[in-house]
């Protein structure tokens, strides 16, 4: 019985893990020439060329790029090229 707590408990964890990582910012604020702050918003969309796990940001951000993204990293606990561009 404590070992089936123990593994539930566990399974929990892990689960709320891989869901906080999965999470991110998505606005951006930026300054404008006057020096009052504009919200710039950022969208983002996982890469549809980029296959298998991300482990360079490089390759990732090199790959969106041939898909009129203005940049891209890996990201979350799957290691998932994910593109960004502004909205």
């Amino acid at each position: 019985m404590e070992r089936s707590m123990r593994l539930v408990s566990v399974t929990i964890v892990l689960v709320l893990l891989f869901s906080v990582t999965e999470m991110g910012p998505m606005g951006v604020e930026a300054r404008s020439k006057s020096g009052k702050a504009v919200k710039e918003r950022t969208c983002e969309a996982a890469s549809g060329k980029f296959k298998g796990m991300c482990f360079s940001s490089t390759n990732c951000k090199n790959t969106c790029k041939t898909e009129k993204f203005i940049g891209g990293e890996c990201q979350g606990f799957r290691r998932r090229c994910i593109c960004n561009k502004k909205c």
